[in-house]
This record gives C-alpha cells, sequence and structure tokens, in this order.
C-alpha cells in the first residue's frame, strides 16, 4: 500500500461531530503515551499529522484521519495515565465507549501497547472486549527500537501470554523510530479494507 494523501479530517468527542460513516475506520486503542499518534505518523509517512504530546493523557477527542481519500485511521484516547482524575478517566472511558458503539464503519480495532511492558489490567480489559465485539484481534508492539534484539521473543511471549493470544502472527512489533515492520503492517491495513471486517454487523 501506498500512503498518496492524507489529512486530519475531523476531531470529535460526541457522535454528532464525527465525519458521516461512509469509509472503512480502523482504531487504535491504547494507554496513554503508549505510541498511538507516533504510529499513525510513521504508517502514513509524515512527522506531524498526528500531534504527539511528551504530557500523557493530553488528548480528550477521537482524531479522524482520512487516507487516500479511501478508509480513515482513528486515534481513540489514551487511557490508564496514572495522575488523570476519577473524572477525567470516566470522560475519557465514555469518549472511547461512544466511538466504538456507534460506527458501523468500523473494520477493526488495534489495540497498541509498549513491547517493553507487560500488559496492563485494562490493556487485558480492552482487548477482550475486541474479541468480544467480533474483531480479529490485532496487536502493535510498539516502540521496538528502546529493546534489544535478544529480548525481542521474551517480551513478545510476554504480551501473547498476557492478552491470551494463541496466533502470534496477531503481534505486530514495531518502531515508529526506525519504521521497522512498517510495510508489513501496511500489507495488513489494506487486507482489511479490502477484504472487510471482523465485526459482525445486526
Amino acid at each position: 500500500m501506498k500512503i498518496k494523501h492524507v489529512e486530519l479530517e475531523k476531531i470529535g468527542a460526541t457522535v454528532e461531530q464525527y465525519p458521516p460513516s461512509n469509509l472503512p475506520e480502523i482504531a487504535f486503542a491504547g494507554r496513554s503515551n503508549v505510541g498511538k499518534s507516533s504510529l499513525i505518523n510513521a504508517l502514513v509517512g509524515r512527522k506531524n499529522i498526528a500531534h504527539t504530546s511528551s504530557k500523557p493523557g493530553k488528548t480528550r477527542t477521537v482524531n479522524f484521519y482520512c487516507v487516500n481519500q479511501s478508509f480513515r485511521f482513528v486515534d481513540l484516547p489514551g487511557y490508564g495515565y496514572a495522575i488523570a482524575s476519577k473524572k477525567e478517566k470516566a470522560k475519557w472511558h465514555q469518549i472511547i465507549d461512544t466511538y466504538l458503539h456507534h460506527r458501523n464503519n468500523l473494520y477493526e480495532v488495534v489495540l497498541v501497547v509498549d513491547i517493553r511492558h507487560e500488559p496492563t489490567k485494562q490493556d487485558i480489559e480492552m482487548y477482550q472486549w475486541i474479541l468480544e465485539i467480533g474483531f480479529t484481534g490485532f496487536v502493535v508492539a510498539t516502540k521496538l527500537d528502546k529493546i534489544s534484539r535478544g529480548k525481542r521473543q521474551k517480551n513478545i511471549g510476554i504480551l501473547q501470554r498476557t492478552l491470551g493470544i494463541d496466533d502470534g502472527d496477531l503481534i505486530f512489533p514495531f518502531s515508529s523510530t526506525s519504521k521497522e515492520n512498517r510495510d508489513l503492517l501496511l500489507e495488513q491495513v489494506d487486507h482489511i479494507i479490502k477484504y472487510g471486517s471482523g465485526f459482525d454487523e445486526e
């Protein structure tokens, strides 16, 4: 897949603020500061189309990026920021939940985790939801360049066991810095867009 055009199409916190449901969407969910924005930037080949922040938990909206005028990447608010108040956490949860339950053009939800750390309780809960709703269960393990090659398989194994993943091919180790495995991940994106979602519409 070649990315020829990308734009930040919409930013919204409510259904009324979303773009029309006329294009397939692939959403990325994960903890604050896990690297979702950097992942999107790396995939589309732009440095700052998705804004990254040094302050975890800053993003409080659903950001829609239109790619090649044919599909969208969707950046969901990061969860699990320890310093955030209960009120803030509840608001983020509501924003994420609203999006996930109101987009029948949602083809996949991809869980983004940090390859250096064992998935948290919230990661596990999110992954279980992804599977229960009928999506495939793809996981992108970011910050691959931050660990040595000798630790890769061990850390991937921890992710696989903790999340209960039977098929290791569902895990994509990824580096937004070196772009390692970018082409492999874009191939998977292309396949999802062409052949449809794991979502079982009622």
